[in-house]
């Protein structure tokens, strides 16, 4: 993953803790590193081991770590410059989450060796959807929980996502379903 991850989960970290917590977590997940370059590339691996630590050191489930991990990543990304791609993504959250692919795209034309997720929706009604999770990565779909809150809170719209199909329980891919305030007129 790219370091713009790591950066992010230290960055969590000190929210929640401050640099004590940061400093504790680094060091129980065996990483050297005391900051990483966001456009450079880091094993998969470091960034599980982060989480890990993260759990064991907050005294929180993983699941509720890449839960916060994904609202926070809403935040940090819009911060750090990349708000802007995502306001062109789509004004509301089930255009914003049925464009994740092109917005992707467009993402790896800064950073080749990027290795998304894909998501498609099938919108039920104004206010559902269904969104579908293709990742080669194991283990994160509970970040898509906070994903879709925090788009939702970055887009003035209440939303939740309940996971109903699971890549741990021997489906192909996640699926969610995804419950928004209506979009104002």
């Amino acid at each position: 993953m790219y370091g713009l991850v790591n950066t992010a989960v230290a960055d969590l970290a000190r929210a929640v803790g401050g640099d004590a917590a940061w400093e504790a977590i680094r060091t129980r997940a065996r990483v050297s590193e005391t900051s990483f370059v966001g456009m450079t590339g880091y094993p998969d691996d470091l960034t599980y081991r982060l989480v890990q630590a993260a759990s064991e050191e907050l005294g929180l489930s993983v699941h509720d770590v890449l839960v916060a991990f994904g609202r926070h990543w809403v935040v940090f990304t819009a911060a750090e410059g990349w708000g802007p791609l995502l306001q062109a993504a789509g004004d509301s959250l089930a255009e914003v989450l049925t464009g994740l692919d092109a917005l992707h795209a467009r993402i790896s034309l800064m950073m080749p060796e990027l290795r998304p997720p894909s998501f498609r929706c099938e919108e039920h009604d104004a206010t559902s959807l269904t969104l579908h999770y293709y990742s080669e990565r194991p283990g994160l779909s509970a970040m898509v929980v906070g994903l879709v809150e925090g788009l939702g809170e970055l887009l003035g719209q209440r939303a939740t996502a309940t996971q109903t199909r699971a890549t741990d329980d021997g489906a192909d891919h996640d699926e969610f379903l995804v419950h928004h305030a209506a979009r104002a007129a």
